[in-house]
């Protein structure tokens, strides 16, 4: 007996407090659950609470400063416990997550009320860092990427996959390389395997690593979880079927997220792209730091995306920090962006008028997101039909001899249709969740239509058969009452009882009166009494059906989304050029970089007010100076201008005017 004990303890999950030989029905079913997600911390659904136990209970009271306590356990034992209100897990669930956990909810999948045994539960979402959807979690204009790593020489695979826009990336290369990419990626999660998570780490840096089994970086699983993906027969359409190392990596993301999603929560994911080597120019961690591109590591610092970001959008934002990450090297790709920029930098009114456009379109991206996890509400369905609308009148401005921009507009996908659709359902005056009802419009569904109207105005309805039936029998003191133990009735006094009709069923006797039911009363009854809740129950079914019914457009929305990013970026090169007299930089093919009048993008808007930014001159040649030697005292300047020179190329490597009088780079 004492070595059956003893080997209980050992194999016991450590949540459980030390001790606990006998468990109540209730954390039985805990330890069941929890034993499956042994690393995610599980918000355990116990009627209006979320609890938690154990070591989970003492780091989520720790993260979320609340109240640790301890209840009995069955036995003599005790246990941890911390909890929080069930309205507040939008509340509590984001600061779980930004700290790095991985989080299980467990709801109850039955109405407590409807069982006499314990309420069945079940995990219903896996949040983590690297798999969110809350608006409280994600950054507007940061991209939250999880990716997942793929070990082996000479050729490491990558894949980077953000589930609330649906992008998806893959790369393959040295782990030089791989490294690179990680730092301009900054994921938020990355999956390696078990065994490669020490290597993995001391090789590439600190990550929020999450370790898989071996199988699960397989090339044949990976190939078929991407296929069924895409619903493709194999993946040449995509130009990555010789990547295998990464196609593997790519597998290990999605495996991930059909793991943490329990309904269809990829459905938005449609295609992945290739991150070619040759494409860039790559930026390693240190220059990605010294620069300050996307932060500055300064109290006060500010960095070069802060300056320059004038985008009026969260897709643009994102889009612009990639770009900033990622120059391009193709010199005819540069200046395809270039010359889009120079559409909106010399045509002022258009400018103005396609910001104020931007301004008022949602993140479509991540909307999409949204509706493929069927966490859309009926206020971001109507601002998503408003959106659809201000880009049609967005397309509509672009004159025609900008042809760099009207390149852009032609590729616009028509989403009316969806918009009508979401404007037929859904009222303009809907509640924020659909759970409050009053979402859906009238004339969409006619019982709904008819319940309203009996729930509105059931004592017109009463009313009615009130006098219907009085002028019917000729009864002219005919009421209508109702009470808990029979519901609705007709009182009539014993002078008109032999006018009683036989169909009516007599229920209690006054000492003046009697009352009778009708089967049309009781009909009536059971409408009016139940009207809130059918109607409750019909408006989320009609609401499930828009949302089936606009899954078909996700992709088309994906790529108008892509498209208003683009030129939304453009736009905000065109707006940071204007107000600060930037320059259209000139590409050779040589080895030339030659700036007049070059200044630092970042110090220059910091001057105080009437103070202007020293111009500096930098020429380096193959032919003629191929070295400089700067010399001068502490603060002279000559880090600047060795920054400012770097920022000069990147940003006109991005695409962007620079500042400077001139400049060929």
């Amino acid at each position: 007996m004492v070595k059956k004990k003893f080997i209980f303890l050992l194999q016991r999950p450590n949540y459980v407090s030390e001790g606990s030989v006998a468990e109540t029905p209730l954390m039985r079913q805990y330890n069941e659950i929890k034993v499956k997600y042994p690393d995610a911390i599980l918000l355990f659904r116990v009627g209006d609470f979320f609890e938690t136990f154990g070591e989970d209970a003492i780091r989520a009271s720790a993260i979320l400063g609340i109240t640790l306590t301890k209840r009995a356990n069955g036995s003599a034992s005790h246990i941890e416990l911390a909890g929080f209100p069930h309205h507040a897990l939008e509340t509590y669930l984001p600061k779980l997550v930004k700290a790095g956990q991985r989080v299980a909810v467990c709801e109850q999948l039955e109405d407590p009320k409807l069982t006499k045994k314990i309420v069945k539960r079940g995990i219903t979402e896996l949040v983590t860092p690297g798999v969110a959807f809350s608006d409280n979690v994600l950054d507007r204009k940061s991209n939250n990427f999880l990716a997942a790593v793929f070990v082996n020489q000479p050729r490491t695979g990558a894949a980077f996959i953000d589930v609330s826009t649906g992008e998806f990336f893959i790369a393959e290369g040295t782990n030089e390389y791989i490294a690179r990419l990680l730092q301009n990626m900054q994921p938020a999660e990355v999956l390696v395997k078990k065994t490669q998570k020490t290597d993995f780490l001391d090789v590439f840096g600190p990550f929020n690593v999450f370790g898989f089994d071996d199988w699960i970086f397989s090339s044949q699983y990976a190939q078929d979880l991407l296929t069924r993906q895409f619903e493709t027969e194999n993946l040449k359409g995509f130009g990555i079927d010789m990547m295998e190392n990464a196609i593997i990596a790519a597998g290990a993301c999605l495996h991930y997220i059909n793991e943490t999603r329990q309904d269809s929560g990829s459905a938005h994911i449609r295609s992945v792209s290739r991150i070619d080597n040759d494409d860039y120019v790559w930026l390693d961690r240190f220059t990605i730091r010294n620069l300050e591109l996307v932060q500055s590591y300064n109290e006060r610092g500010r960095t070069l995306l802060g300056t320059i970001d004038r985008t009026s959008s969260p897709m643009g934002g994102r889009l612009l920090q990639r770009w900033l990450l990622l120059p391009l090297i193709s010199k005819d790709k540069i200046n395809d962006r270039l010359d889009a920029v120079s559409c909106f930098f010399e045509n002022k009114e258009l400018s103005f008028q396609v910001q104020q456009l931007l301004n008022e379109i949602a993140d479509l991206e991540r909307l999409c997101g949204k509706l493929a996890v069927v966490k859309i509400n009926p206020r971001e369905f109507l601002t998503l039909a408003y959106s659809i609308e201000k880009t049609k009148e967005l397309c509509a401005i672009i004159p025609a001899e900008t042809e760099p921009l009207r390149k852009i507009v032609s590729r616009f996908a028509n989403l009316d249709e969806l918009s009508v659709l979401i404007k037929k359902y859904i009222r303009e005056d809907a509640a924020a969740l659909i759970v409050k009802g009053g979402v859906i419009c009238s004339g969409v569904h006619n019982e709904l239509d008819e319940l309203r109207l009996l729930s509105t105005d059931s004592k017109n309805f009463l009313s009615g058969i009130q006098q219907n039936e009085a002028l019917r029998t000729g009864i002219s003191s005919l009421k209508i009452g109702f009470n808990n133990v029979f519901g609705y009735y007709l009182e009539v006094t014993n002078t008109h009882k032999d006018k009683v009709p036989e169909e009516w069923i007599r229920k209690q006797t006054l000492a003046n009166a009697e009352r009778y039911i009708t089967p049309e009363l009781k009909t009536y009854e059971e409408k009016i009494l139940g009207a809130e809740e059918k109607i409750l129950r019909i408006e989320q079914e009609l609401y499930t059906a828009l949302i089936q019914q606009s899954m078909p457009f996700t992709a088309a929305l994906q790529k108008n989304a892509a498209l208003l990013a683009t030129l939304d970026v453009y736009l905000s090169f065109a707006l940071i050029a204007s107000e600060n007299n930037y320059c259209r930089p000139k590409l050779n093919d040589g080895l030339t970089v030659d700036i007049k009048g070059g200044r630092h993008p970042v110090i220059e808007t910091q001057l105080p007010p009437g103070e202007r930014y020293v111009e500096n001159d930098v020429l380096l040649s193959s032919d003629d100076q191929q070295i400089i030697i700067l010399t001068g005292p502490n603060m002279a300047g000559k880090s600047a201008l060795l920054r400012q020179t770097a920022l000069i190329v990147l940003m006109a490597q991005c695409g962007s005017f620079v500042p400077a009088d001139s400049a060929e780079i």
